[in-house]
């Protein structure tokens, strides 16, 4: 690194004013691309996203088109080449306006609202070949209209009512309460008619509805949630016709769910990604489908071995254009329909997303490493990768390199070490990633590693069982076993890391968050190799969890009363002698509070590291009252690494930080 430029990940304030750059929209005729790029506000309390438009020759810097106090998100584009966002912006009505579909004319101007909904516009598709856009967003259960929504929803704010009743399951999800609005889908010409609902009386079940509009605009193929026994839900896929709102289930598998709706150029055929439902024994599995229409589902490319994480068509319908976690990295790949030939477009250190397909085979998309953040990019037809002018790159204070180790059953294991400038040995942070079904392969600004590189640390990112972009046998190992092939992957990898050069053994830490936190939770009651162990949203007593997240129902296919009690964490809180950092949001609904909670009472009263008589004890307790499962805003995000970084001195270090004044 050059010296003479600074990195700004040892300046956590530095850090955090970096543009960060999300989605990705191709004009039809491939002559525009847009993106947006997030900012920090000037109370450094939120970030504020803009939408930018892109060189796609990438030749000129890329330009901002929009300005709104709140920001813009989800750019897509019309038929013509207007774009389109959604943004609240507040008028003299209402200052907490909800979020509205907005237009900026390809031709000039100013951008103006183009559709408005009393509970707000959440996602937007657009038909490529006609003036038509279907947009979601929730009505009360009891309103026949959009005027009657309106209605009640005043009534219930004029009276101060937020109670909900329900009726069935889930009731949260992720860190919001569900209802009492429910999802529909709403087509518009934007020609100042009134929007017509496509989805009279849906329920619940559009609720994390992926859907997709013909390239005419007279239909829509989306998921569509059914009630199942058990609490449960079965995802099957429905084409709405636009015209008359009539609708029909097209596809429903009894054994998996249905997802990705991609409709083929002509709307002769709609591809999807089935997800086979789990059992104790047998993880599940995501593979491809296509329906032609009038015909039989089939099964395409059954044989490759890998998960697709998105699908969408060549511009001209020849080919489904493919990502996939693989090996550490996430890749494009252009599949065959009909006889199943997957080709591997990219074969870069980076993963893909937001792939957006423009003619004469031109592919736009996102891509980003733990060398890069997220930066759009043209693939050509030949394979070339052109990135496109947006933000500036920031500079790393360090080297990334792939480190593999044997596992004790004979498997390989990989992952990424990350190592700060210099020539001594660092103290190595063994990271574990959450999911568990996830990989080490895409840039994080929550849990970014070139802050602690920057503060001379090696971090280590292993992908042990569990994993994907390693085959299915990989992710099978570790089903139902959490505490087996995942935590003898993890040790295999951090003493392959141990004996690198770079890697002082002596010094260790680990840290992880939620399937993450979870295995630093176990990995704490099973060695004592490590000086701290952080643990973030973490899972602790497996049978308390199970039924108090907001997904039972999927956690339940896996985890048995038998393996709730052969895995869980808290049954070896007696074992745990390392100093231990909790950090839990209250709003977090995926692992409830009550993990943390019981947690930190183990660990005062059960562990070999108990509090003291006068109450003090080396373990810490990070509580935020109003995050998520993820630590969101800037200001939190901030004292979140205050408090990492002064732990791991502590214990790691044997140095001691001051903290922050904000923490009272």
């Amino acid at each position: 690194m050059d010296m003479t430029e600074p990195t700004p990940f040892g300046d956590l304030d530095a850090y955090l004013a970096l543009q960060r750059v999300s989605g990705l929209a191709v004009s039809p005729d491939g002559s525009r691309v847009v993106t947006t790029v997030a900012e920090l506000n000037d109370k450094r309390t939120e970030f504020i996203s803009a939408v930018w438009e892109v060189d796609p020759a990438g030749a000129q810097q890329a330009r901002r088109l929009t300005r709104g106090a709140k920001g813009e998100s989800a750019p897509v584009f019309t038929a013509g080449g207007d774009v389109l966002f959604v943004a609240s912006r507040p008028n003299e009505d209402d200052d907490k306006a909800p979020a509205a579909l907005w237009r900026l004319p390809a031709a000039g101007g100013e951008a103006f609202e183009a559709l408005a909904l009393p509970g707000g516009v959440e996602t937007v598709r657009t038909a490529s070949d006609a003036d038509f856009v279907v947009v979601s967003g929730p009505m009360m259960p009891s309103a026949r209209s959009i005027d009657d929504d309106r209605r009640v929803r005043d009534l219930r704010k004029d009276t101060k009512v937020n109670a909900i009743l329900h009726t069935g399951y889930p009731i949260r999800h992720w860190d919001k309460d569900l209802g009492p609005g429910e999802p529909h889908l709403f087509g518009t010409a934007l020609d100042g008619s009134a929007p017509q609902d496509l989805t009279e009386s849906p329920s619940s079940a559009l609720r994390d509805a992926d859907f997709d509009v013909s390239h005419d605009g007279r239909f829509v193929v989306t998921s569509w949630q059914q009630p199942a026994a058990g609490a449960s839900r079965h995802v099957v896929l429905v084409r709405i016709d636009t015209e008359s709102g009539e609708r029909t289930v097209i596809a429903d598998d009894a054994d998996a769910d249905l997802w990705s709706p991609a409709i083929a150029p002509g709307g002769s055929a709609v591809a999807y990604a089935r997800e086979s439902y789990s059992t104790p024994e047998m993880a599940p599995r995501i593979t491809l489908c296509l329906l032609r229409f009038g015909q039989t589902p089939i099964d395409v490319a059954l044989d490759w071995d890998r998960w697709p994480t998105s699908v969408t068509w060549s511009h001209d319908g020849s080919a489904l254009i493919v990502t996939a976690d693989q090996d550490g990295r996430g890749p494009i790949f252009s599949i065959d329909p009909d006889g199943g030939t997957v080709t591997q477009v990219t074969f870069d250190d980076y993963a893909y997303s937001d792939v957006s397909t423009a003619p004469g085979g031109v592919l736009y998309a996102l891509r980003s490493s733990y060398a890069a953040p997220p930066h759009p990019v043209r693939i050509d037809p030949d394979g070339a990768v052109t990135e496109l002018p947006c933000v500036d790159r920031p500079l790393l204070p360090g080297t990334l390199t792939d480190v593999e180790a044997t596992a004790t059953d004979g498997t390989r294991v990989r992952s990424w070490l990350v190592l700060p400038d210099g020539d001594a040995p660092a103290p190595l942070l063994l990271w574990i990633h959450g999911g568990p079904l996830g990989s080490w392969n895409v840039w994080s600004w929550r849990w970014n590693p070139w802050l602690l590189a920057a503060r001379g640390y090696a971090v280590l990112l292993p992908d042990p069982g569990l994993s994907t972009g390693y085959g299915q046998d990989f992710i099978q190992r570790g089903w139902g076993s959490w505490g087996s092939a995942p935590y003898n992957d993890l040790m295999a990898a951090t003493d392959a890391a141990c004996a690198h050069p770079g890697v002082d053994a002596d010094r260790t830490a680990a840290m992880g968050g939620s399937f993450g936190g979870y295995m630093a939770n176990w990995v704490a009651g099973h060695t004592d190799r490590f000086d701290a162990i952080v643990t973030h949203a973490s899972l602790w007593a497996l049978d308390q969890f199970g039924v108090t997240t907001d997904s039972s129902y999927y956690w339940m296919r896996e985890m048995t009363p038998e393996m709730a009690a052969a895995n869980s964490p808290h049954n070896y809180v007696g074992e745990i002698g390392t100093p231990m950092l909790v950090i839990h949001g209250d709003k977090d609904y995926r692992v409830p509070i009550g993990e943390a909670l019981r947690l930190w009472f183990g660990l005062l009263t059960e562990s070999r590291l108990p509090a003291a008589d006068d109450g003090t004890s080396p373990h810490q307790f990070l509580y935020f009252p109003s995050e998520n499962h993820w630590v969101l805003s800037p200001q939190h995000a901030k004292l979140w690494y205050q408090v990492v970084t002064a732990f791991l001195s502590r214990h790691v270090l044997g140095e001691d930080i001051e903290l922050p004044e904000a923490l009272g």
